[in-house]
Parts: C-alpha cells; structure tokens; sequence
C-alpha cells in the first residue's frame, strides 16, 4: 500500500507549512496499530496537506496511497481516509489546476468507492456514497448502484448517508440529467413515507426540502415533530451515555456545548438550511424542537435557533421564551447552551428575562466567569440579563463590584441598561480611585471602569479619570489602551470637562492624537486647536488612524473645509470603510451630497460593513440627511440582518444599525 512513496521527491513539494518531506511519516501513520498514533496522522493530513481545504502538489502526490489505503482491510480507521479523499475532491472547496487535477485523479479511480461501497466496515459504507455521487459516472450507474445499497443496508448510519448522497445526487444532476434527478426525488419521496424509520424519513424530507420543495406535504412542520419525538423515543428506549461532566476548562466547556445527538442535529440543520426564508415554518419548527420531552432535541434546537436569529430580524420572541425555559433544567449542557445563545440576543432576550434573573439571584456563583490564564469576565446569566436592558441587573452588578474583582467586559454591558445602570457610578468611580497607578495589570483593572464610566456620562468621574491619566508612568506597557479609554471617558462630558484641556492638548503628538482631538472638540468645541492635527494624521501612513480622523473631521462640520481636498481623494480610493467614512465627513462639510450619493449607495448595497458609519452620519445630518433616508426606510423593511456571516457579534451590530437607522429617520441628531 505504500509502493512508490519513497519514489516521490517528497522534499521537493509543499504544502501549508512549507517542505513535505514530513508526508511520508503522516501517510504511514495512518495506517498505524496505535489509535493515537492513526488520530495525529489524520490531523497533520487536514493540518498541513490539505489545509482549509486547500490542494498543494502534495495533496496530488498522496491521493494514489490515500486510495491504496483505503481498500486495505487490515488498515484501522480507513472511514476517516475516504472522508479525507471526499474532501480533497470536493467541488465547492479549492480552486485552481491542482484541486482540478486532484478531482480528476479521484474520477479516474472512482471503481474504488464502487468497491468499497459494500465494504465490511459500516464506518466505511457511511462515508463512500458522497464520493460515488462526486466521482463517479455515469449518473445512470450512480443511480443504480445507490439504489441497490438502499435495498440491501441494514445499518441506519449508513441509509442515512445514502438518503443524503440521494439529495446531492438530485441536486448535481437536475439542470443536465432531468430524468435521473428525477428518479432520485422520487426515491426520496419514498424514503419520506411509512414504513420507514423516522430517523431515515426526516432525512429523506430534509433533501427534498433542498431539491424538490413542491414535493413536501402539506402539513411539514407537525409532520417533522412527530418523526422527531418518535425517533428520539426509540433512541431513548435503545439507550444512549448520560453525559459525563467535563473538567472546567475551555475545552471541557466546548466539549459539553457539542451535540451530543449530532446525528439528530445534522438531521433538523439540513432541513432548516433548505427552509432558508421560510422564516415561520422555521420558528414553528424550533418551537416542536425546544417542547420535546428529550432534553437533547432541545439542545439541538437552542443552536439552531441562535442561526435562525443570526440571519433573520423576526420571529424570536416565542422561541427565545421557550429557550429561557431551559435555564431552569437538570442539564448542565443545555442550560449552557441556552445561556450562550441569550448572550448574543441582547434585548432581543427580554422574553427570557425572569429566567436570567432567577438564574442569576440563585445561583450567585454563576455571576462572574473565571477563565484559565485570562481576567474575570462577567458570567453568561448576568451578561445576558444586562443585555436586556432590565434594571434587575443593576444591584446584581453592584454586588459583583462590591467584591474583589472586576469582570474585564463591565464597561460593555452597562450602554444596555442606560439610565437605570447610574446607580453603579459611585462604586465604579471609587473602584477607579483605588487603581493602583504602577500595577503591572493596570490596563485589565482601569479600561472597564473607564468604559463603563463613558457610558454612563458620569461627570462626577473627571477627578479620578484625570488621576488615571496624569499618573501613568511613561514606559508602562499598555499605556495607550488605558490612555484611550481615559480620553474617550473625558470626551463624553463635553464642555463640563474643562479642567482636563491641558492633558488632553499634551497628547495631540502621540500616537493618540487623534482620540485626544475628538476628546479636545467635544469639551472646547475649538477647531483652530485640533484641525492640524486631524490634518496631520489624515494623511499619515495608518489606515485607522486615517479614517479615525475622517470621523472626526466629519464632526467638525464647516470648521473642516481645509481638510476636503484629502477627504475627497480618500472617498475616491483605498478600502469601502474609508471611502464612506471620508464621503460621509465631506457631506457632514459641506452640507452638499450630490456627488458622493452614488458612492454612498454603492458602498451600503456592496460593503453591509459600512451602513453603520453611514447611518451615522444620515443621523447626525438631520434633515440635511433626507437623501438617504430612502436606504434608511428600506433598511428597516428588510426581514434579512445586514451582516448575517458575521457569527456571534452579528445580532448586537444589526440591532445597533436598526436603532441608528430610525434616529436619523425620526430627525435626531448626534455631535
């Protein structure tokens, strides 16, 4: 099985970290007696040889071993070979003449898959009709050889696996074989109905959702529950491990938050992705997932629906009440999960607030999260609670700051309690007197006071933010964060923070100029003092920093015009941030918009990133803002959320971009 690999002038080919000269010892291990041993080759393949899914001249030159390998009976794990093959053949992964010629390679030897997809090994048959569909022709011989698995398996991992390789075989084939796409919907038609397990007929239905959505019933998502609760009562009645408590570590946490019915799981996602906008048979989906009696088809549907909320603006507030309903259970695995999605909701977890607070006055030591080598941070209940904007988080925070130590994300959950978080100002501005001005964790003690203090517009705070500020020694690591945040906390009180103009005038020829110039502009309102500066860094070499000074110069209004021959030639290059942002400064200028409307239109539809800056500013135009009012309105109209990929900080962005978006649209303006 290893003929002609030492024939391969392996250091002469690469792969992601450089010389492959270390493949042959991966390939060998694969084939190795010691499971341990077979788990790290496999992992170095995906880590180096096939990287992200990339193809490198040595992913070509492992492909004939990977495949002599794979029909090697006495060779353990070899599911995890033909999986690893599927992937380096996969046509939605890498492009290029590399991943052609390694696709092309797989093709050439497809009777391979044919031969294993009767293979002893059921781990094997699961993983080898994804690669007939990919690497085999003709599609009549495809056809034929799935169908005759599906008569012959007895093993319901694998029909599963030949149910879903049904439903990419419809959807490679539609648009240029017509009858035998044809001839797979009707097979999956029939895998949906009695008498088949409900496990088998809620994969059938899930591909027929992806490729013949006319073929669903009527009744879909009652139909979906009752397959659902069947199959998780004959799991049940089968047994399955109690999950077992991990260690507290991030991986122990990680580990618990996993499926632990990930075949359930990929079962009810691949129906929910093929669902896509059909947002309330989505919902009413999740709400049959978080009813079940089975705690792990709840689990389930809490992470699906934290995608549902990812993507879409309606439809939460039954779901998100049913996952605050499972704060309460027995499962430390669910009600982490439950947890963790309500983190990301922010006021769009208001539903489930009574739970968080119950949570959170019971269970105080879920109040602040300690983690391995890193600050305190505030415990998921609390930071969701918080989230909401319910007042009932506000003495529970100021118990977390009566004690010994201050979780480092405060400062960005008091913006979402506003004015009922101002109880807190005395404690934090006292916890911020006391911060020692040599201590080597200065940054990790003062930057959340000083960000939470910011947000609350406490003007009481000055003397203890300019004690911050003025006692820094020089050389202290991390001076500049610290020194940030001081200066952003000095900003928001305006004229009422004269006493600090020399300190921030100080700091206009230091790396945060331009921090201190905002500050300087909102507490003099004099833009002799800060315009050379802005002009100075408006052109210097940090494309942050360049925009940073667009924004303010932007704030500036009329006082700017010197800086709008380097604005308009900022608005007509360099990357989409900042050409909205220098277009949205020379309209906040000029008060003229007409030739960078087109801009900013384009950038909005093709650069979802931007709306918040340009919304912004459409704000803080007021009615000089109305040419744009029309992208605000259709904004707000979308049932889509404008960054959708963005993972976890998606919701918070989206919500912010809404509120921004009625502001300028209810006439409100901003300095």
């Amino acid at each position: 099985m290893f003929r002609g690999i030492d024939a391969v002038d392996w250091a002469s080919l690469r792969h992601a970290y450089g010389s492959a000269e270390d493949v042959p010892g991966l390939l060998r291990g694969l084939a190795s007696a010691d499971p341990a041993e077979r788990q790290t080759a496999l992992d170095g393949m995906y880590g180096a040889v096939h990287h992200r899914g990339e193809v490198y001249d040595s992913t070509l030159a492992c492909v004939p071993i990977l495949l002599a390998l794979a029909v090697r009976e006495e060779v353990r794990d070899r599911a995890g070979v033909v999986e690893l093959l599927v992937s380096i053949g996969d046509e939605d992964g890498a492009r290029g003449d590399l991943a052609a010629r390694a696709r092309a390679a797989l093709r050439a030897r497809a009777d391979v898959f044919v031969r294993l997809a009767g293979d002893a090994d059921a781990g094997v048959r699961r993983t080898v009709p994804r690669a007939l569909v990919r690497f085999l022709d003709p599609p009549a011989r495809v056809l034929a050889l799935l169908r005759e698995r599906i008569t012959v398996e007895r093993d319901d991992r694998v029909l599963l696996a030949l149910t879903e390789s049904l439903g990419l075989f419809a959807q490679r084939y539609r648009l240029t074989s017509d009858a035998h796409a044809a001839e797979a919907v009707r097979l999956l038609t029939e895998l949906s109905r009695p008498p088949y397990d409900p496990g088998l007929r809620l994969a059938a239905l899930g591909q027929l959702a992806g490729c013949a959505p006319e073929l669903l019933p009527a009744d879909l998502v009652p139909a979906v529950v009752r397959l659902l609760r069947d199959r998780s009562r004959r799991r049940t009645s089968a047994g399955h491990p109690d999950d077992a408590p991990g260690p507290e570590t991030l991986a122990g946490r990680l580990l618990r938050l996993r499926p632990s019915d990930e075949e359930g799981s990929r079962l009810l996602r691949t129906l929910h992705s093929a669902l896509g906008s059909r947002v309330a048979d989505r919902v009413a989906l999740l709400c049959g997932q978080l009813t079940s009696p089975d705690p792990l088809d709840r689990c389930n549907g809490v992470w699906m629906s934290a995608g549902l909320f990812r993507e879409w603006r309606d439809g939460h507030a039954e779901p998100v009440t049913l996952i605050g309903g499972q704060l309460g259970a027995e499962e430390g695995r669910l009600q982490d999960a439950a947890v963790a999605v309500l983190v990301e909701l922010c006021e769009l977890a208001a539903p489930a607030a009574d739970h968080l607070h119950a949570l959170v006055t019971y269970r105080p030591g879920l109040r602040i999260r300690h983690r391995e080598r890193s600050a305190p941070a505030l415990g998921g209940p609390l930071k969701a609670l918080a989230g909401t904007g319910d007042a009932r988080a506000t003495p529970v925070l100021a118990e977390v700051l009566a004690g010994p130590v201050v979780p480092d994300d405060l400062g960005l959950v008091i913006p979402h309690l506003g004015r009922a978080a101002l109880p807190l100002a005395p404690a934090l501005r006292r916890r911020l007197a006391r911060v020692p001005l040599d201590a080597s964790d200065i940054h990790r003690r003062a930057v959340p006071l000083l960000s939470a203090l910011a947000a609350l517009g406490d003007s009481e705070s000055l003397p203890a933010v300019l004690r911050l500020l003025r006692g820094l020694p020089d050389g202290l690591r991390r001076r500049d964060a610290v020194t940030e945040a001081a200066v952003r906390a000095i900003g928001v009180l305006g004229g009422g923070a004269r006493e600090a103009i020399p300190d921030l005038r100080g700091l206009l020829e230091t790396d945060g100029a331009v921090a201190a110039a905002d500050a300087l502009w909102s507490v003099t309102g004099d833009a002799g003092a800060v315009l050379p500066v802005l002009l100075r860094e408006l052109t210097g070499p940090t494309s942050g920093r360049r925009r940073r000074a667009a924004a303010v110069l932007g704030r500036l209004g009329p006082a700017a015009r010197p800086a709008l021959p380097g604005l308009r030639e900022m608005a007509g290059s360099g990357d989409a941030w900042a050409r909205a942002t220098a277009a949205c400064a020379v309209w906040r200028i000029t008060g003229e918009p007409e030739r960078f409307l087109p801009v900013l239109r384009s950038t909005w539809a093709e650069q979802p990133r931007t709306r918040s800056t340009i919304a912004a500013s459409v704000s803080a135009l007021g009615p000089a803002g109305t040419p744009l009012h029309d992208v605000l309105r259709a904004e707000l109209a979308s049932p889509r959320r404008h960054r959708p990929d963005s993972g976890g900080h998606g919701i918070r962005e989206d919500l912010a971009l809404l509120r921004k978006c009625r502001e300028a649209l209810a006439g409100q303006t901003h300095r």
